[in-house]
């Protein structure tokens, strides 16, 4: 073999497994009606004087859009013990569907419109059915940074004007589609500006660890001084969601309140 050839099939040897190994993790194909987010980091609002300044984001999928109306009549037909007459008080409060005209009817709600009045509890278990789970506070706070023509939106002027309106805007008694708005930089939908979504630690986001029941409470977090421990100051949105997320407990289901699923790699 010529001292020309070799060269060249350890280059295409070497790039080969290059390729490879890139196809093997962020070159994942998606599941149906999710997007592929890559790896990055999330600096979150608040944290304690030993909280890592940034979170580490493991690569994940998430749905392109909300949770639907007519994804989730599938789904309680499918499991009757999610169906407006049968689910117990524990698990949903009772309002839960009160939109919907029956168990198995979402009457004048648009099909496509995004599902509300659901519980933590109903919306872990949609997304278990459909072998996913619910995005951690870090993932879809990641996943929201974006804008419609950059990863990292907070330097995008334009962005943070329109997410500022969208909050300051009254919530409508008739959710439109899904979909309605641009999509992000990732091609992910309605992250602002249609409704607030659980996420699967919602029960942290004024604590400083991961367990429910953490000793490392910042109680200064909880009076207006709170701002003084902000990573962002001027990050209002931000502010908001975290209020509504103290606010909330699993069983709640409110009118502007819906969710998407997230799935591991």
């Amino acid at each position: 073999m010529s001292n020309v050839i070799m060269p060249r099939l350890i280059t295409t040897f070497v790039a080969a497994i290059v390729l490879g190994f890139a196809n093997s993790s962020n070159g994942a194909e998606p599941p149906p009606g999710m997007v592929l987010l890559p790896a990055g980091s999330y600096t979150p609002l608040f944290r304690g004087e030993t909280d890592p300044k940034e979170i580490v984001v493991s690569a994940f999928f998430l749905d392109a859009f909300p949770v639907t109306n007519a994804d989730y009549l599938k789904f309680v037909t499918a499991n009757p013990r999610w169906r407006r007459s049968n689910v117990k008080r524990l698990f949903a409060d009772e309002n839960y569907l009160v939109q919907w005209a029956g168990d198995l009817d979402f009457g004048a709600v648009l099909s496509n419109a995004p599902v509300t009045h659901v519980s933590w509890f109903a919306a872990k278990a949609y997304c278990q059915w459909k072998g996913r789970r619910l995005a951690t506070t870090a993932e879809w706070e990641y996943a929201a940074t974006a804008s419609p023509t950059r990863a990292d939106g907070a330097n995008d002027l334009e962005f943070k004007q329109q997410v500022f309106a969208w909050y300051a805007e009254p919530s409508v008694v008739k959710l439109p589609p899904v979909g309605s708005r641009r999509s992000n930089f990732y091609g992910i939908h309605d992250l602002h500006g249609l409704v607030w979504e659980w996420v699967a630690d919602f029960n942290t986001a004024m604590v400083t660890g991961d367990a429910r029941g953490d000793t490392g409470l910042e109680r200064q977090l909880f009076c207006g001084s709170g701002s003084q421990g902000a990573s962002d100051r001027t990050n209002y949105p931000a502010y908001m969601r975290y209020a509504i997320r103290s606010s909330l407990k699993a069983s709640y289901t409110v009118q502007n309140l819906g969710f998407r699923c997230a799935k591991d790699l």
